[in-house]
């Protein structure tokens, strides 16, 4: 074998064994030096939790005078193989609810194995009207393009006269 074959297959070998190694993607809040597990009930409120670790991933959809409002910080890592769907490999969600006076009162982790499967119905929602083919889409529209607009001229009678 010459020099030149030996480095194909070498480069060809190194090609394929990269595309089998996982690039892993992280996804949603990225924990600096903080980590929202670190949030402690007893001293932090929403102005000390917004400092350190930022806008949440979320907030509770409630007004601020409700008993239960809570910020969400999620954590997701993707794991993909080449050309292949990327899986989840690991989330991390935690809530840190807060009383009405902005005081920090629970902080809750949950992890994967906290989640549950949700099945989504397939029906359809019925709409009005009729439902056109791609043709009928594509020439639909033939003739009914007004062309003083896509040439800029305007007709006799229009706008004080005159092409």
């Amino acid at each position: 074998m010459n020099t030149s074959t030996k480095i194909s297959i070498l480069l060809s070998a190194a090609l394929l064994t990269t595309a089998c190694n996982p690039i892993l993607r992280t996804h949603g809040y990225v924990p600096t030096s903080e980590k929202p597990q670190a949030v402690n009930p007893d001293t932090d409120t929403k102005s000390s939790v917004l400092s350190r670790l930022g806008n949440p991933s979320v907030k509770s959809t409630f007004d601020e005078e409700i008993e239960d409002d809570v910020w969400y910080y999620v954590t997701s890592v993707r794991q993909r193989y080449a050309y292949l769907r990327p899986q989840i490999e690991d989330r991390t969600v935690t809530a840190i609810h807060f009383n009405p006076d902005g005081q920090v009162t629970k902080v809750a982790e949950y992890g994967m194995e906290d989640g549950i499967p949700v099945n989504y119905v397939d029906r359809k929602t019925p709409t009005r009207g009729r439902e056109l083919s791609a043709l009928e889409q594509v020439f639909g529209t033939i003739g009914r393009l007004p062309t003083d607009r896509l040439t800029g001229q305007t007709t006799g009678g229009q706008n004080g006269g005159g092409p």
